[in-house]
């Protein structure tokens, strides 16, 4: 699943769209205190008060908001796994019957409380509905639109929000002209920041893929494991944050623990132009124990080998045949996304400009030296171009 089928699909949730209808809705409440069901609904969409519709079609599109390995995992499930969601998912994606979806998604909610303990009455609700995607471009020239032919694409979604008290207020009563203390205990479902939740089926070349389902986690590369493993029964995705870390070890087996600012630039460099060259292919840019040999030697490091580099997959990843995905390894090029803590101050910079620093000696103390070019201005004020000289010893 690529980030422009996800796009697709978030895309359809808004009102009065005629390339989505949601069939039901069903609502399951959780207590905290007792992790039970204390109650659930289940209505068709389209009985649903607007007003709530549209809360709801917020919320959906909120959960599938996210780049992908970072908030959007497309997982496999698992092949071998007792009483498997696959198959239930699977069953409660071709029932036309609301009740026997509703149970089904019940099974799951029973899963979702197993050895769990919510911090906060927790609401789970799941839509079933169908999706529409044209066959062809629409073309306003011709009287045929790509309208005329379309492909329907069933689907199950489930987002997962908690709850928060309301805050205590003082409120003015313009019909009776008096202030009132607000005594309003009602919780509020916060449908804005979805906590977790999924997609399903997946989709694979914008055709459902069964055997694949797409999961979304509210916190950027902070997956549920107990959710994807024990719920879902699905195999666990690497992070964007791992595959960094990954990449990092794999640069440190080869060329060392230390590089000079330069050198890191350049990797950052030939990294965004296997990305950038990419750009139009539906599969993200992959890195192979190959493609970071060329990358170390055109950026300078020294004694870089392909036995080297093919080394280091072996230990850091056990798999000489492992490929890194390209976007994951690297900060985002175009954004200040590289952060340098010290202890009086925090810089912050983008990938492409990481060239303009370095960190030097002067007289026994390290220092961060940044290349401008123009006088830096602070609270108003120039500052003055000092030149600097080392002593000779």
């Amino acid at each position: 699943m690529n980030k422009k089928e996800i796009a697709h699909i978030r895309k359809q949730f808004k009102m009065d769209n005629e390339l989505m209808k949601i069939f039901d809705i069903l609502n399951v409440y959780i207590m905290k205190e007792t992790n039970e069901v204390y109650h659930w609904e289940r209505n068709p969409f389209e009985l649903v008060d607007r007003e709530k519709q549209e809360l709801y079609m917020g919320n959906f599109k909120k959960l599938l908001t996210g780049e992908l390995d970072h908030k959007l995992f497309e997982l496999k499930f698992q092949e071998e796994a007792e009483d498997p969601s696959k198959v239930l998912l699977h069953q409660a994606i071709q029932t036309g019957d609301p009740e026997e979806w509703q149970d089904l998604m019940m099974l799951l909610v029973n899963k979702m409380l197993a050895d769990t303990t919510y911090e906060r009455d927790t609401v789970i609700t799941f839509v079933r509905g169908q999706y529409y995607r044209p066959t062809k471009a629409r073309n306003d020239a011709a009287e045929e639109t790509g309208n005329d032919e379309v492909f329907g694409h069933p689907f199950i979604l489930c987002s997962v929000n908690s709850t928060e008290k309301q805050r205590k207020a003082l409120l003015f009563d313009y019909v009776e002209r008096e202030f009132k203390y607000n005594v309003i205990v009602d919780p509020i479902i916060k449908l804005s920041t979805p906590e977790q939740g999924f997609f399903y089926p997946s989709v694979t070349d914008n055709y459902s893929d069964v055997n694949r389902v797409l999961y979304a986690t509210g916190k950027s590369n902070d997956p549920n494991e107990r959710f994807i493993s024990d719920v879902l029964n699905a195999e666990r995705s690497v992070t964007a944050m791992e595959e960094r870390e990954i990449f990092e070890d794999i640069v440190k087996e080869v060329a060392g623990e230390q590089l000079d600012s330069a050198t890191i630039a350049h990797v950052y460099e030939e990294i965004h132009q296997v990305i950038e060259s990419h750009q139009d292919e539906e599969e993200p840019a992959k890195l192979d124990y190959t493609d970071v040999e060329r990358v170390l030697t055109a950026s300078g490091v020294d004694n870089v080998t392909k036995e080297a580099v093919e080394r280091a997959f072996e230990t850091i990843v056990d798999d000489k045949n492992y490929e890194l995905k390209a976007n994951s390894v690297i900060p985002k090029f175009t954004s200040k996304s590289i952060k340098i803590d010290t202890k009086v101050a925090t810089i912050t910079i983008s990938p492409q400009d990481l060239r303009y620093i370095k960190q030097v000696s002067f007289q026994g103390k390290r220092c961060i030296m940044i290349e401008v070019d123009e006088d830096a201005v602070i609270e108003g004020f120039t500052l003055t171009t000092e030149t600097l000289l080392e002593k000779a010893d």
